[in-house]
């Protein structure tokens, strides 16, 4: 019988906090996998993508990117951009993962929105090894999505339905999470600099290239004003 303080106890307590997790990934990651099929990729595209990139907003860009010209340079400036704000997440997380050993490289690597709100705001379980929670946490998140993904892109191959308008779940995606982080801040601060961010782009640039000057006036704006927003409530 395994000890308390093993992998698979460290699985177990880890396990409920990802329920949610677990709904909205599998969710979405079903409409990637679908989507993938669609836009012509087989159901391994989503699945692999899924496990070496395990980015959602990043995955779902991707597909159009590699519809694209090759240009290497603007995929990994638009790679960049979008998972910048994992900057702020590392730092964050900076002494909760101190002492992980090698776990530290994955807990890096699947670092996401969700995995890192409950990571930081779970106290770890009595007797329960820090490192391994952890871990457990972000490699049941990871499965989630990698297991939605594949199904999706294996409905997709199999079960004939009409397709047409799903290549809108990733707007949608997008305007759901601007709505929950509207709701979640107090001041608004982030979100109104998302929107003046865009708009101000899309003006200069055209709606063909405003994405990549968007999130990096979004990444600079953050910067700059910080402390402010965090006064303010707009990181909670």
């Amino acid at each position: 019988m395994e000890k308390k303080g093993g992998f698979l106890s460290a699985l177990k307590a880890a396990f409920p906090h990802t329920i949610p997790v677990m709904t909205g990934y599998l969710f979405l990651g079903i409409s990637y996998g679908i989507y993938m099929k669609v836009s012509g990729f087989s159901f391994l595209y989503p699945m692999l993508m899924a496990i070496t990139i395990f980015g959602g907003s990043l995955e779902f860009v991707t597909v159009s990117l590699l519809l694209s010209t090759f240009a290497p340079l603007q995929t990994f400036l638009m790679a960049l951009v979008i998972q910048a704000r994992h900057l702020f997440y590392g730092l964050a997380m900076l002494e909760k993962y101190k002492n992980t050993g090698l776990k530290k490289l994955y807990l890096i690597f699947a670092l996401t929105d969700e995995t890192f709100s409950i990571n930081c705001s779970t106290p770890v379980p009595e007797g329960i090894d820090k490192g391994k929670f952890y871990f457990a946490v972000s490699l049941l998140d990871q499965c989630y999505w990698v297991s939605g993904a594949t199904i999706g892109g294996i409905l997709g191959s199999f079960i004939p339905f009409n397709t047409e308008g799903l290549d809108f779940v990733m707007t949608a995606m997008f305007v759901v999470i601007f709505i929950e982080q509207w709701l979640k801040e107090k001041k608004h601060y982030t979100a109104l600099i998302g929107v003046f961010a865009s708009v101000l782009c899309l003006i200069i640039f055209g709606a063909e290239s405003f994405i990549i000057p968007t999130m990096a006036v979004i990444f600079i704006m953050l910067a700059l004003f910080r402390k402010p927003i965090e006064k303010a409530g707009g990181f909670e």
